[in-house]
C-alpha cells in the first residue's frame, strides 16, 4: 500500500512539474530575442515544408511527409514514457496483483506497437510515393 502511495505521489508531482505554466507580470511578454527565435522557427518550418513539397512533387504529399516526419520524431519520447509506465505496472505493482501485471504487459505491447508503426510509416509513405506513384 505504501509503495502505491509513493509511486502515485511521484507520478503526480512529475505531471504537475511538467505542466506548470509561468506567468509574466505583464510588463514584457516577449523580448526581441524571443520574438526573433519564434520567427526563425517559423521560417525554418516553412523551409522544411517547401523542401518536402519540392522532393515529393506536390503540396499534399509534401505536407503529409512533413507531418509523418514530425510524428516519427515526437513518438519516441511519448512511447518510451508509456513503456516505462507499463513496466512499473508489470514489475513493481504487478508483483502482488496478477491483473495489474497483465495490464502492464498490455501497455508495454501497445506502446511498442505504436512506436514501430510511427517509425515505419514514414518509410512506407516515401517508398509508395516515390516508386509506386503512377
Amino acid at each position: 500500500m505504501l509503495k502505491k502511495v509513493i509511486i502515485l505521489t511521484m507520478v503526480a508531482l512529475m505531471i504537475i512539474g511538467m505542466s506548470t505554466v509561468y506567468a509574466t507580470t505583464g510588463e514584457e511578454v516577449l523580448n526581441s530575442d524571443q520574438a526573433a527565435e519564434i520567427v526563425n522557427m517559423k521560417e525554418s518550418s516553412k523551409a522544411k515544408v517547401e523542401d518536402y513539397i519540392e522532393k515529393y512533387g506536390s503540396t499534399p504529399y509534401g505536407v503529409a511527409a512533413f507531418i509523418l516526419n514530425a510524428l516519427r520524431i515526437y513518438s519516441i519520447p511519448c512511447c518510451f514514457i508509456g513503456i516505462a509506465v507499463g513496466s512499473v505496472y508489470q514489475y513493481v505493482i504487478g508483483i502482488r496483483k496478477l491483473d495489474t501485471r497483465d495490464k502492464g504487459f498490455a501497455l508495454i505491447v501497445t506502446f511498442v506497437t505504436i512506436l514501430l508503426i510511427c517509425q515505419v510509416l514514414p518509410l512506407i509513405f516515401a517508398i509508395v510515393v516515390n516508386f509506386w506513384r503512377g
